[in-house]
């Protein structure tokens, strides 16, 4: 069985060289090693931290080049690993000494207007995405960079400033395509393989490669009340107990997120509280602009702002607005936890740590859940921990190698003191690598056994396990 954790790098069976050469005789998009032009640019993903060599890497144009890779894994007992958007912190979609299916070339889009649906392929980004849909005033509620890969996002469940207004990414699935590990093609939706369907929305990668997915679109924009207010962060106190007052009264269109970091040197900041910490709060208002303009005003009437970036913009802008901040190639390493509440001890926490922040590229974020995610029952889609109020994620960035030790232990030890204060339960796509079991199951409440058995049944020999992985029994 390929049950091989992500460490593992010894696992190199002899494969002949005609075996190789008929199956990139077979690949439209190419099969690259190390040294040859364009496997760099394949294996470098979105976080520097992963350093991981493929043995091959496949770039996939079709569903008949991800078929052929797949059965070239399996025949050959090979480590199997999957690159939509390369932007998962925990950077699974690298693997050692194995074959990396790479789907970045896979960018197709395809709205439909009229009927509100969307056809995306597994390379696409929200950047891609969202400048498609809302040429038409239309989005899938999706992440907050741009950079963000659909296919991962989705998989996991995915949140993000639309989600209280319109549920997670998943939620707006309408069917998948997809490969399994037995080469096979099927579709997935809630008349087709409805089993793997609900597994599917949000049981990550676990199951088969998804070549396409079907969006039901909802509508937004193409302008919106959104941006970002900072203040001086000896008012962060005041600034995180106004927030927990403003997100309790939010109506579901509001999406309002808690930020505390170093200022960066983003043109959008004075000059003068670059390199000095600061807090801030986001918002984007899903509805008419006028009656987000009634909605934020509380917040832009609050405190003695540095800036304010709230206004009318294009949601597409928005939706690049924190990108800066978390370039690729950095080193990532990130902690999270799903909070029940945030109370005054949780927000002192969170205020002493941000202080002493151990990079000034680290940012800490809390971001209200809620709305339609929470109206979704529990059990439903694999997606679980619905009924949480908030979602924290410390994420940690830096450049130097060997200060990775040093901002590694300040994470844990600040995600180890907000505990308390957790509900129990995690988001499977801010998992950094290596967390363990635990921390898989507390993503999935009520949800684990179900998926086990969609593993048993799917996936048996665990081909797909560069992932938050679901082991199967059999």
């Amino acid at each position: 069985m390929l049950t091989q954790e992500l460490t593992e790098v010894n696992h190199q069976p002899r494969i002949d060289k005609e075996v190789i050469e008929n199956f990139k005789s077979k690949l439209r998009g190419g099969l690259y090693l190390p040294g040859e032009s364009g496997y760099e640019q394949a294996c470098s993903i979105w976080n520097g931290m992963i350093e991981r060599r493929p043995r091959w890497v496949a770039r996939c144009t079709g569903v008949a080049d991800v078929i052929t890779a797949v059965n070239f894994a399996r025949d050959n007992d090979l480590i199997l690993s999957v690159r939509g958007g390369g932007h998962n912190v925990a950077g699974s979609a690298v693997c050692e000494g194995g074959l990396m299916v790479d789907l970045s070339l896979m960018r197709g889009i395809h709205v439909d207007p009229y009927k509100r649906i969307a056809r995306v392929q597994p390379g696409v980004n929200w950047g891609d995405l969202d400048r498609e849909t809302q040429l038409f005033g239309l989005a899938v509620p999706g992440g907050i960079v741009s950079a963000t890969g659909v296919a991962g996002l989705t998989l996991g469940g995915g949140f993000g400033w639309l989600s209280r207004k319109f549920g997670l990414t998943s939620d707006r699935l309408l069917s998948v395509d997809l490969v399994l590990a037995d080469g096979r093609f099927l579709k997935a939706s809630s008349t087709e393989n409805p089993d793997l369907f609900w597994g599917i929305r949000g049981g990550g990668g676990n199951f088969g490669i998804v070549t396409s997915f079907e969006f039901q679109l909802q509508p937004i924009g193409p302008e919106v009340i959104a941006g970002l207010i900072f203040y001086p962060f000896e008012d962060a106190p005041e600034v995180l107990e106004f927030y927990r007052e403003f997100t309790a009264n939010a109506p579901d269109e509001l999406g309002v997120l808690a930020v505390l970091r170093i200022a960066p040197p983003a043109p959008f900041l004075p000059k003068q509280i670059h390199g000095q910490p600061v807090v801030g709060i986001g918002v984007c208002y899903a509805g008419s602009t006028g009656d987000g303009e009634q909605f934020v005003r509380p917040l832009k009437e609050f405190g003695s702002p540095l800036v304010d970036l709230v206004g009318r913009k294009p949601f597409v802008a928005h939706q690049t607005m924190l990108d800066a901040a978390s370039p690729a190639g950095r080193r990532y390493y990130w902690k999270s936890e799903y909070l029940s509440e945030l109370n005054d001890d949780a927000c002192k926490t969170l205020v002493n740590y941000a202080a002493n922040l151990s990079s000034p590229m680290t940012s800490v974020l809390v971001f209200q859940l809620g709305g339609a995610i929470s109206r979704m029952g529990e059990h439903e889609t694999a997606a679980g921990n619905r009924d949480a109020a908030y979602v924290l994620n410390i994420q940690s960035a830096w450049d130097a190698a060997d200060q990775t030790d040093i901002h590694i232990e300040w994470t844990r030890k600040f995600w180890h003191d907000m505990q308390p204060f957790s509900s129990g339960g995690v988001y499977v796509n801010f998992l950094s690598e290596g967390e363990g079991d635990a921390r898989i199951r507390a993503a999935y409440p009520g949800n684990y056994e179900r998926l086990v058995e969609l593993k048993n049944k799917y996936d048996p020999t665990n081909l797909f396990c560069m992932n938050q992985n679901i082991k199967p029994t059999v």
